[in-house]
């Protein structure tokens, strides 16, 4: 299957716009906040490794993503990504906790030797060999021998697979990502003979469709990713720089979802055979998931406890006059070109 040249065109004349680059012996950023696995709730350390970023974003890329904004010009060697790795144990201490969690990003693929040597990445799994890891990859990656060596380092290793859809087209004409829904299923394959969990990660809202049909193609893709994946994270869309999406939004081409849209999505996929979360990025900005302002705090705060709780209770709390608005919104939008509210 293959993506739109005239979109990787697009998109590599977009990142061309980068006007700074990453110190290589700093971290992109490092938190600690509370999760849901399939294991239990708990404290994670999040780190998001600086590297040189993901391959496919340098042919072109995803229409949504900005990662590769934030990442490296050049190879990050790994002295470089040890240093990284030592800093962010740093404020792991600074914290005072020392966290059940880890999931560790690269703006790209954890099992790209061109991003994480190998030497490096053994090391950083060594260094977490009695927490549960969670490390993402794009499904190509995801090879017998790679994973073996992973699991044989850590306690419990979860894979994570930037999905965004189970739709093909959808991924194909809106998303610019080249894989096919069968190369994620065997990518959850091997994770799952080897002993290692898979996470898939959805995008709500990628550019070119409506809020009704967003939402529709968010409840087909839990329900289908979930047969295959331990735990389904729903990630509303946000705008970032060096995307189309960002040249979309600057044009009043693309609004991010509705808050009242992820809890729709939630409500709608109570009963998937997995573990469903969603912790919307940017949450009541204009770039970001977000309903009238009034009530914003208050949906993301029940799709946040929702998350970590599992209690659909708490979904049917808030209440906003913007939710006819809404309403109104999935009746008569019909072209994503002149987004409504």
């Amino acid at each position: 299957m293959e993506t739109s040249d005239a979109l990787n065109e697009s998109m590599r004349g977009i990142r061309a716009r980068k006007d700074r680059d990453a110190n290589p012996d700093e971290p992109i950023r490092v938190w600690v906040d509370e999760d849901r696995s399939p294991e239990g709730r708990g404290k994670s350390l999040t780190i998001v490794f600086n590297t040189d970023g993901c391959r496919w974003a340098r042919a072109g890329g995803c229409t949504m993503c900005g990662y590769v904004g934030e990442s490296n010009k050049g190879a990050v060697d790994a002295d470089s990504m040890l240093t990284q790795l030592d800093k962010a144990l740093e404020h792991e201490r600074d914290e005072g906790v020392e966290c059940e969690n880890v999931k560790m990003y690269t703006s790209g693929t954890f099992f790209d030797r061109r991003e994480i040597p190998p030497e490096a990445r053994h090391e950083i799994l060594d260094t977490f060999s009695d927490r549960r890891v969670v490390v993402e990859t794009l499904p190509d990656f995801v090879e017998d021998d790679v994973i073996q060596d992973a699991v044989e380092r850590v306690r419990k290793l979860c894979i994570a697979v930037g999905l965004e859809t189970a739709d093909d087209h959808v991924r194909r004409e809106c998303v610019n990502k080249y894989f096919e829904f069968d190369e994620f299923v065997r990518a959850a394959n091997v994770a799952h003979d080897h002993g290692a969990t898979v996470k898939a990660y959805l995008l709500m809202k990628p550019p070119f469709l409506t809020e009704s049909e967003a939402i529709e193609d968010a409840v087909y893709s839990v329900r289908k990713s979930a047969e295959h994946a331990d735990l389904v994270s729903v990630n509303p869309c946000n705008v970032q720089r060096y995307t189309l999406v960002d040249r979309l939004h600057y044009r009043d081409g693309y609004r991010p979802p509705w808050l009242w849209s992820v809890v729709e999505v939630l409500q709608r996929t109570q009963d998937a055979p997995a573990v469903v979360v969603s912790r919307p990025v940017g949450s009541g900005g204009d770039r970001g998931a977000h309903n009238c302002g009034e009530c914003d705090d208050d949906v993301y705060d029940a799709v946040t406890a929702y998350s970590l709780t599992g209690d659909a209770d708490v979904l049917e709390r808030p209440d906003c006059g913007c939710r006819k608005k809404w309403r109104a919104v999935l009746e008569r939008e019909t072209a994503w070109r002149a987004p409504l509210g």
